[in-house]
């Protein structure tokens, strides 16, 4: 830690007059379009203009500059508290992007949106999850700091930087916040501040109803760095004291082994006359009267909206030249850097890129055929193992379950504080196998936030049943278009003994309901090293891959009628054929592939014909062209049966109107899991008397024939087209 004192602030009265230009900014966007969160954008006004203006590093005019800090919004209902700052800077933003707020094909949607809007870092709005991106960026900064410069001085490295946070009640309330808060005490990260909007108002107004703990005690506990600004000085006045602010953040830069909570206590809807500390000005547009009634309040002409000085704009677009002559100075450092450190420079090129370097493929290990066979959770680990000396970029862990989903490649540091080495797991702050605890939701939030920050592609593993703990951060990954790749392992009753409270049934449909996630179950060991290759390979998406606890038999490849796994990447492939069309197509994922290569002999022995096709992933699937799902699922063969120790939901499509599936339609139970198979009747025999229905009951429809069916693929909707 380094003490140091800050420097005066320079605050002249144009600096008053832009935050007066937020606050009436925020109440004219709000009343244009009739709905949004004026009150917080209002008092918040000196806080964000003080970060985007004094505080932060950044060029408005290269917003993914490598150099810059990041500010989350976590409060991402006051999506203006962003929008306004991105104007007045200079990012992109102008004055008719204000005036579209929550409008179709804007610039300014409800929740900022990432990718959406330059500037905006992430996807914030279900409340909390920006805090754990941020914990998640923070986080990065020290790994890739570890990769690019381990030795530089603290403070001092070319890309050392600072991730701010605007958090609020409603942010600080929600569990996954807390998560994500001890991991970030836990690790000491001291780049990493938050400051909390404590104005005690949220919709159901006074947060007294709900919300009574002593918040900036909980964060000591944490082992955050934790200050008091307060602006209504106890209660018996308001005074917006930006340096008494400012003194805080300097402070909170000058502490390096914790990370720094400021509980800054506001009024919301400061200086509305009326509405001011009320839940009415949180989520609501304050109405024309009161509108101009604050306007007069702020020396403001009441009939005038969207009014901007030249000479305030002029002012705050002047962060443009400051940013400029910041990374041009860093730029400078950086070529010198890039001199003296060629095969860093060479790396950092690399991951700018997303690139994978050339012949990491051939690191994939392989397994010979095998009736007794490995569990997939198993084959992940080995891929993780043999990968990692390949790709220093491939870096996570678990949320306390390391052993079970095998997620820590064998020789790896863990990602901690040193001190906190353990006789199971030592490492250091710049290690890669990272240990989440058991806080899944956390687990989620803050692997968003390392792919957030650019460089690293991380993994987090879990049982699949607590998917369900991780699900808002998954669908956010997945709205973001994030290479997030999860780990969830003891996938179905498989498990066993454990029982229906850790028996995934409906998890895997559910999971598939989610647009732009991947879901992947591999069938075999040698499936699953291809499946990672094709996630590592997808720069675009999340992924989950399902695993399983028990072994499953390892078939052979190119030999004996099997496929290679040459096609597993197209999400479905034959993976034994029979000669000629075949009367029907078993279609099987995870452990129960097995149980259709079964059926399928089964079946050849009372003369009917089976095709098998394993379906690791449908959204890969869904991918293909028309020609290659006709050769793997022909339109015209009817018959069809699907296995899958889950509900079929997600099955329907794809087996079409003549269709059956082999499926588990309601919870689990403890016992081995030889014995639930047989009990709730995923059998070979139940494939095999599946098909022979289906094969009835498509030969008495006709007419053409129905292939099988297509999702809509990804997340973007048609706002987001352009």
């Amino acid at each position: 830690m380094t003490e140091k004192t800050s420097p005066k602030l320079e605050w002249t009265e144009l600096d008053q007059r832009a935050v007066d230009t937020v606050r009436v900014l925020a109440m004219d966007a709000v009343e244009k379009v009739g709905n949004g969160h004026p009150g917080t954008a209002m008092s918040l006004a000196p806080a964000a203009y003080l970060l985007f203006q004094k505080v932060m590093r950044h060029n408005p005019a290269d917003p993914h500059w490598a150099g810059r800090d990041r500010f989350v919004l976590s409060a991402g209902h006051s999506s203006l508290t962003l929008y306004i700052q991105l104007y007045l800077a200079g990012f992109g933003l102008e004055l008719d992007d204000l005036k579209s707020l929550r409008t179709w094909g804007s610039k300014t949607p409800g929740h900022p949106e990432y990718r959406h809007t330059a500037g905006v870092e992430t996807t914030t709005g279900p409340l909390g999850q920006g805090v754990g991106n941020a914990v998640g960026m923070a986080m990065a900064a020290r790994r890739e700091r570890g990769l690019l410069e381990p030795d530089a001085p603290k403070g001092e490295g070319l890309f050392d930087h600072h991730v701010y946070v605007i958090a609020s009640d409603g942010d600080l309330e929600e569990g996954v916040s807390a998560e994500a808060s001890s991991l970030a005490g836990h690790q000491k990260l001291g780049n990493l501040t938050v400051i909390y909007d404590a104005n005690k108002i949220s919709i159901e107004d006074d947060t007294d109803i709900a919300f009574s703990e002593d918040v900036a005690a909980r964060y000591a506990a944490y082992g955050w760095h934790v200050q008091d600004v307060d602006w209504t000085n106890g209660g018996t006045g308001y005074e917006e004291n930006v340096q008494a602010l400012y003194d805080a953040l300097e402070e909170a830069k000058a502490v390096t082994d914790k990370p720094s909570f400021i509980r800054l206590h506001t009024i919301i809807g400061w200086p509305s006359p009326n509405k001011q500390n009320t839940g009415k000005i949180h989520g609501s547009a304050l109405g024309g009267d009161e509108v101009a009634a604050t306007k007069k309040v702020l020396g403001w002409d009441p009939e005038q909206t969207f009014q901007v000085a030249d000479d305030v704009i002029a002012h705050t677009r002047e962060a443009l030249d400051r940013g400029k002559a910041l990374e041009a100075e860093w730029t400078a450092k950086f070529d010198e850097w890039k001199a003296a450190n060629p095969e860093r420079a060479a790396l950092l090129d690399r991951l700018s890129k997303r690139e994978l370097p050339a012949g990491w493929k051939d690191k994939l290990p392989s397994w010979e055929a095998d009736a007794k066979g490995v569990a997939t959770r198993a084959a992940s680990g080995d891929v993780l193992t043999n990968l990692a000396p390949e790709l220093p970029e491939l870096w996570g862990g678990s949320a306390d379950l390391a052993g079970s989903n095998n997620t820590t490649p064998k020789g790896q540091p863990s990602f901690i504080p040193a001190e906190y080495s353990t006789k199971e797991f030592s490492g250091d702050e710049y290690g890669r196998v990272l240990h989440f605890g058991i806080r899944e939701h956390a687990m989620g939030s803050v692997l968003n936030g390392i792919a957030l920050h650019g460089l690293t592609r991380p993994y987090g593993g879990t049982f699949l049943v607590f998917s369900d703990y991780m699900r808002p951060s998954v669908r956010l990954a997945a709205l973001m278009q994030l290479p997030v790749t999860y780990v969830w392992t003891h996938d179905s009753i498989g498990l066993g003994e454990d029982g229906p409270t850790h028996q995934p049934i409906e998890h895997l449909s559910a999971l598939r309901a989610i647009p732009g996630l991947d879901v992947v179950r591999p069938g075999d060991a040698n499936e699953t090293a291809a499946a990672w290759a094709t996630i590592l390979e997808h720069t675009d998406r999340p992924a989950g891959l399902v695993l399983t606890r028990q072994n499953v038999p390892t078939f052979p490849r190119g030999a004996d009628g099997f496929a290679t796994t040459e096609n597993v990447h197209k999400g479905a492939y034959v993976l034994l054929d029979t000669d000629g069309t075949p009367d029907v197509v078993l279609i099987g994922t995870g452990s129960e592939v097995q149980l259709a290569v079964e059926a399928r002999a089964k079946l050849a022995e009372e003369g009917v014909n089976a095709r098998v096709v394993s379906m690791p992933s449908r959204e890969w699937f869904d991918e293909q062209d028309d020609a290659y799902r006709e050769s793997v699922i022909p339109a015209d063969v009817r018959a069809r049966v699907s296995v899958e120790a889950g509900i079929a939901q997600s099955w329907h499509d794809i087996v079409g109107d003549a269709g059956r599936s082999v499926s588990l339609e309601h919870y689990g139970a403890s016992a081995a899991y030889q014995t639930l198979y047989d009990e709730f009747g995923i059998t070979t025999d139940a494939v095999v008397q599946a098909a022979k229905e289906s094969i009835a009951a498509a030969a008495a429809i006709s007419g053409p024939g129905v292939p099988p069916g297509r999702a809509a693929a990804g997340p973007v909707g048609p706002a987001d087209a352009n």
